[in-house]
């Protein structure tokens, strides 16, 4: 996907949206703006994850483990693992998925 084709944001829910900049064969690169308050709930899905903060502040939660990120770090999110990201201010995250995520394309 080049420049001109990033797929338009998605709102996913109030204060939550994302779009896709990169889309493989094998991965996908996934961009997320989250205001304060907002994000994923809790869920699994077969993709490995690692989700980068860009800015601001999230805290997700990875089966029993809890851990803040701020921007300039990152995190692993294991295939199936259950899952969830708030965030703790208005946040920005770029999210690599493999294999890429068939329902982020419909």
């Amino acid at each position: 996907m080049t420049e001109t084709q990033k797929s338009e944001w998605v709102v996913v829910s109030e204060g939550f949206r994302r779009r896709i900049l990169e889309d493989g064969d094998k991965l996908m690169l996934v961009e997320f703006e989250a205001a304060q308050g907002c994000g994923a709930p809790l869920h699994q899905h077969p993709h490995e994850q690692i989700s980068y903060v860009v800015s601001g502040r999230m805290r997700f939660t990875v089966g029993d483990q809890t851990t803040d990120v701020a921007g300039g770090e990152s995190i692993h999110i294991p295939s199936n693992a259950l899952h969830t990201a708030v965030a703790l201010e208005d946040s920005a995250a770029l999210d690599i998925f493999s294999p890429p995520r068939e329902d982020f394309r419909r």
